[in-house]
């Protein structure tokens, strides 16, 4: 526990912290980089240079600060944290080498504001939460470790298949190349891919796995990513998949984490609504398989937004839900349609997600939502359900950004909607 006086400092700094939050963050990484290079190599470093990652540490940092006196309020926050660290591969005696560095940053950036005395509580909240975290990670790491099929690190798997899903998206098939059973794993998981890149060192992916568990092997689907901005390259390792890796080619691939996850085998009292945008379909994909597969008759609605029918993925998967389930119900939108995609049925309804879809097409007022896209599609569904009222215990999704993104986005216009029945 923190000593009354520690949290005193902390919620007295927390509005000159958070007013400087994301200078300290840009220091914290720059000074990080510089005294212990060998850490960047968990670092996406697209991200970094997008600014994601600094972004997402200061709004980190600050709902820490905020939350010094109620930790239990930042369970959530730790659980994601503990999750991406394990699936990175993160050890504790990592953890002194962030806490130096973001002590020098604030030291920096507060000047003298930053008294011996600050930086003491600052230095003492933080080893709390990472004691909490490495605690959290030891437990994964165990539960890893000891469940059937399961290991810690990185395994070997071949390519058995590799299929194009639509223009962008592509699946791979891996099987272990040891024949060791796959571990259980929950529906919504992803699974760690590294790749040395033959020019460009780089660190870890994550991919959802776009399955259903039970089966002999993983799949991912991966979007050949572009440059997350216009001075930026194309994807790295998704551009490497896509050319360079084919069948029979061995990967290592880390065990499943993630908290964003669905137990299909949890009875459902009320119905499931999943919201897919893009490449966010993987992980909602697999839910809604594992769901319908475990209980046939569970209420689901299934929306899935993409621009037109070349980067329309899993079409026929997602028809099948129909088929498999009794009561499933799924709509399809286009926001770029091709001149016949509608004409040819491609897609139900061309527009962006709206509140108004979700108003009139689900169930909003007592159903659970799992949502998944990219930044703007998250933005606009997440405001859109908090306009409808919907409850955050009901709201579960998944973003690789600063949650503060999602939160703090406008609700779009209503667009205009074009249907084909």
């Amino acid at each position: 526990m923190l000593s009354d006086k520690t949290i005193a400092i902390v919620k007295e700094i927390t509005p000159v912290v958070a007013a400087n939050a994301e200078t300290v963050t840009r220091v914290f990484y720059q000074k990080m980089f510089a005294g212990n290079p060998e850490v960047k190599a968990f670092f996406n470093q697209a991200h970094q240079h997008s600014g994601g990652q600094q972004k997402a540490l200061a709004g980190a940092i600050c709902a820490y600060f905020t939350h010094i006196d109620n930790l239990a309020a930042l369970t959530p926050a730790v659980e994601l944290i503990a999750q991406k660290h394990c699936s990175l591969g993160i050890q504790p005696e990592q953890y002194p080498i962030v806490g130096k560095h973001l002590l020098a940053a604030i030291k920096e950036v507060m000047g003298d504001a930053a008294t011996d005395e600050i930086l003491a509580a600052v230095g003492e909240a933080y080893q709390l939460l990472a004691d909490v975290c490495i605690e959290r990670e030891r437990q994964i790491y165990e539960e890893q470790r000891t469940a059937a099929g399961g290991w810690n690190g990185y395994r070997s798997f071949v390519v058995d298949r590799k299929e194009p899903e639509s223009d962008v998206i592509t699946s791979f098939y891996l099987k272990p190349a040891d024949d060791e059973p796959l571990p259980a794993w929950l529906p919504g998981q992803y699974i760690t891919v590294k790749i040395d890149h033959p020019t460009t060192p780089t660190s870890p992916r994550n991919y959802s796995l776009s399955n259903q568990p039970g089966q002999d092997s993983f799949r991912i689907s991966v979007k050949r990513e572009p440059g997350l901005t216009a001075d930026a390259p194309d994807g790295l390792i998704s551009t490497y998949l896509h050319d360079q890796v084919q069948v029979g080619d061995t990967l290592q691939i880390g065990p499943p984490c993630g908290e964003f996850t669905l137990d299909p085998a949890e009875p459902r009292q009320t119905p499931t609504v999943m919201l897919a945008g893009g490449v966010g379909v993987t992980p909602l994909l697999s839910m809604a398989q594992s769901l319908i597969a475990e209980q046939p008759e569970a209420p689901l609605y299934f929306l899935q937004a993409a621009r037109n029918s070349q980067t329309h993925a899993f079409a026929a998967e997602i028809q099948e839900l129909r088929n498999q389930g009794a009561n499933v119900r799924t709509l399809t939108l286009y926001d770029q349609p091709l001149a016949d995609d509608l004409e040819n049925q491609n897609c139900d309804e061309t527009g962006i997600l709206s509140e108004n879809i979700l108003r009139e097409w689900t169930p909003f007022t007592d159903a659970n939502f799992y949502f998944c896209g990219p930044k703007p599609f998250m933005q606009n569904v997440y405001a859109s359900l908090k306009a409808l009222n919907v409850p955050a215990d009901r709201i579960h999704f998944e973003f690789f950004g600063p949650r503060q993104d999602i939160e703090s986005a406008p609700l779009a216009g209503e667009p205009e909607v074009t249907a084909s029945h």
